[in-house]
């Protein structure tokens, strides 16, 4: 009994070791991203660009792209029923893109989770121009980063044709604009993870990606089938904040939560005294 009391002190301690540092960096979340400047220093032709929020939205998983060897695929057969961290990026992107490839293939590197077993990531060029071989050669740059030699498998670098890339981006919101003067597109900067259905399920902005906010977001995507029961305490005691991209504690389910359990310590606590003093009772009498 003393052991079962200790645990659940234990599960109380743990809880607050973990919602704590949640509270307090709930306002530190990366915001919706303002396109980026061009290279001059002045403003970017930023109009009509925009990385809009489509949460529940339906990406078109038959939509078909050539991937990094030259093979038709569609985003089906990449995903392998598994969640997708979605990038959107081109590969010759003079600076924005790589920031953002590196920010997520560093992220993931950190996860217990091998791309490939418990997800998928795909970065979708949205340049129609570009072509296999720039896929491949980013795809190895990349992947000199990320040291889970059992995951290369789960890394799909893919090109596609006007038709496809409009399909996939705007069904996650991603607006981007051709700069003819400068020959490189106006974007935003961020990540999407789908379910393996192909449903927006959490958005990441900017070019650095909190690891414990990816994780929760592929074990919610994945519908609780990845992941421990650590984390789902956490998601228990978590929600996600479209505003800020980030996991904020849900406070009202902290409560509720630690309230069962120092309810339970509590009673575990008083029949461990009367089961101590029973005992003690029958030996005096025994004793007598």
């Amino acid at each position: 009994m003393n052991r079962t009391i200790f645990s659940y002190a234990t599960v109380l301690a743990a809880l607050l070791s973990i919602t704590i540092p949640l509270a307090a960096s709930a306002q530190f979340g990366a915001p919706r991203p303002e396109p980026v400047a061009g290279q001059d220093g002045q403003p970017a032709d930023t109009e009509g660009v925009d990385f809009e929020q489509m949460l529940g939205a339906q990406v078109p998983l038959s939509t078909t792209f050539t991937d990094s060897t030259g093979a038709q695929v569609t985003l089906a057969e990449v995903g392998h029923g598994k969640p997708i961290v979605l990038v959107p990026a081109y590969y010759e992107c003079p600076m924005l893109c790589s920031l953002v490839l590196d920010g997520a293939v560093s992220s993931l590197d950190t996860l217990e989770f091998d791309a490939g077993q418990e997800y998928e990531m795909v970065v979708v060029s949205f340049d129609p121009g570009e072509t296999p071989e720039l896929a491949a050669k980013a795809k190895r740059r990349h992947l000199e980063k990320y040291d889970h030699p059992d995951g290369v498998a789960g890394f799909h670098f893919l090109t596609g044709d006007q038709p496809s890339i409009d399909a996939v981006m705007d069904a996650i919101g991603f607006r981007y604009k051709y700069i003819p003067a400068r020959d490189e597109y106006s974007h935003s900067a961020g990540i999407v993870v789908l379910t393996p259905e192909g449903k927006v399920a959490r958005y990441f902005y900017g070019v650095e990606y909190p690891p414990r906010d990816v994780r929760l977001a592929l074990v919610e995507a994945s519908d609780m089938k990845i992941g421990s029961a650590v984390d789902k305490v956490i998601l228990y005691c978590c929600s996600y904040d479209p505003v800020t991209g980030r996991y904020s504690a849900a406070i009202l389910n902290i409560i509720r939560l630690a309230g069962v359990l120092t309810l339970v310590a509590i009673g575990l606590f008083f029949l461990w005294s009367w089961r101590r003093g029973h005992h003690h009772h029958e030996t005096v009498e025994g004793e007598a």
